[in-house]
């Protein structure tokens, strides 16, 4: 298969592991370094349309970039276990180190005491630091500080900003992943990989009712990927693929293109159906089509195997929040009822005055990312509007202030 990688870490490490990428045929790789780990996130958002799957050059930038859930595209990175550690280990005891006294970052306990015991070394004076969320590079230097006080001989990270903090002031190594580890991670993705395009190759059927017309629907599914014909009277159908639908639809979560044909026509009724054969799809279409009609004169839905519905955009005008089910509203956007009560709540404790996804999280008890998935959803129902962003207070991205109109 042919496949483009972007290839995520310190400057330092991108070009050796792209490199042992691209010696697999049909491999090309995009070079895109940072100078802190903290970037990472940023810069997959800046360069998500050109790649096809993402390689991190460690856990740390690859974690980070879950965590923001950027990541759109098949992912996983190196790992500094195994072959890297022990060639680590080599290198620290030729250069006169005693590897048995050491504090090391990022790697778990579990990880480290499997390594050395293969090439017979004690672990009883070796101290690690797992990676979690939350973790900062602070919090790294700081414990290889306190382990180097306590009697550690050397310091051995895996994140290129810890290196750099400590390399003047105590004994510090570098981990920097084995050409074995790069390959073994490579045959992952491209596993990976290939599981999703044979997804994405699922077939997509669209029914779009349009009674006056199909004025504009031809540009609209040429920008979809997708062909268009006849199926009869003022309904037409739309052939595409699974990976096309997702990337038009944000996830399934919106159709910009029924607002767009709304303009043009009073009715404008669109199902999809997405199915592993023609014939499943087609049913699904009609399922979908059927839902769509009974939403509203301009509306579109996704009808999924198993029983499942997904109202992906209707432009008719809602009636005052306050009069609207929230059952509707929860359906709509994937969330439950409960969660919708609890987030007007919210709402109203504030005053009206934005939120931050951190603010939302803690008063809902979910994690941050689950919050910022909320916000999101409901932004694209247009019951939360972005207001502008507030720093963090670390090194990470702002904070986007959401105003609820839920």
């Amino acid at each position: 298969m042919s496949i483009v990688i972007g290839v995520v870490g310190p400057h330092d490490l991108v070009d050796e592991v792209a490199a042992t990428c691209e010696e697999q045929p049909g491999v090309s790789a995009r070079r895109l370094d940072y100078d802190h780990e903290s970037q990472a996130p940023a810069i997959v958002e800046a360069h998500a349309g050109q790649v096809e799957a993402w390689l991190f050059t460690g856990v740390v930038p690859y974690t980070l970039a879950r965590e923001a859930e950027v990541l759109t595209r098949p992912a996983t990175f190196v790992d500094y276990t195994g072959a890297t550690l022990l060639q680590a280990a080599v290198r620290l005891l030729r250069a006169g180190h005693d590897v048995t006294r050491i504090s090391i970052d990022t790697l778990t306990g579990a990880d480290v005491s499997t390594t050395f015991a293969e090439a017979g070394l004690p672990v009883d004076r070796v101290r690690s630091l797992p990676y979690r969320s939350g973790l900062n590079s602070a919090d790294v230097v700081a414990f290889h500080r306190r382990q180097r006080r306590a009697g550690a001989a050397v310091a051995v990270t895996c994140i290129s900003s810890v290196h750099e903090a400590l390399r003047d002031e105590l004994p510090v190594f570098r981990l920097a992943p084995s050409n074995h580890s790069v390959r073994t991670a490579l045959r992952q993705l491209l596993l990976y990989a290939s599981s999703q395009a044979q997804e994405d190759a699922q077939i997509a059927l669209g029914l779009a009712c349009l009674p006056d017309g199909d004025g504009g629907l031809l540009k609209e599914v040429a920008a979809l990927g997708g062909t268009l014909a006849r199926f009869g009277g003022d309904t037409h159908l739309i052939v595409t693929t699974r990976g096309p639908l997702h990337d038009a639809t944000a996830g399934f979560t919106a159709l910009p293109m029924l607002r767009r044909l709304a303009d043009r026509h009073d009715t404008v009724q669109i199902g999809f159906g997405l199915g592993r054969s023609a014939a499943e799809a087609e049913n699904l279409a009609r399922r979908a089509l059927s839902r769509a009609r009974r939403v509203g004169a301009a509306a579109a839905v996704l009808s999924l195997r198993g029983d499942t519905d997904i109202v992906l955009e209707s432009t008719t005008a809602p009636p005052p929040v306050s009069d609207v089910s929230l059952a509707v509203i929860a359906q709509r956007v994937g969330l439950s009822v409960p969660t919708l009560l609890r987030l007007r709540e919210v709402r109203h404790a504030v005053g009206g005055e934005p939120l931050t996804s951190r603010e939302v999280a803690d008063q809902l008890n979910v994690q941050q990312r689950t919050a910022r998935r909320m916000l999101h959803r409901l932004e694209l129902a247009g019951l939360a509007e972005r207001t502008g962003n507030l720093s963090s207070g670390t090194s990470g991205r702002p904070l986007t202030l959401y105003r609820l109109t839920l």
